[in-house]
């Protein structure tokens, strides 16, 4: 089965005040086992990574730039 990637981008909507966590939550409902999701945001999204765990993922983070932090969340079998 192929591995599906879902990215999504809210460094603009937090530069504009706009909460994303409704936007991620909805992102991940399309995640699948064994499927990918990259998330890209200005600071490392720390409380996100208890909420996604919870729900069977697992991350890893990078820091790209300032304020432009890679996080690819897994979601495990």
């Amino acid at each position: 089965m192929e591995q599906k990637i879902i990215e999504l981008d809210v460094r603009e909507d937090l530069k504009n005040k706009i909460e994303p966590f409704q936007k991620i939550m909805e992102a991940i409902k399309e995640v699948k086992d064994n499927d990918v999701f990259i998330l890209h945001a200005p600071f490392k999204p720390v409380p996100l990574f208890a909420v996604l765990k919870a729900k069977g993922f697992t991350h890893e983070d990078e820091e790209i730039d300032t304020k432009h932090w890679k996080v690819t969340f897994t979601k495990n079998a």
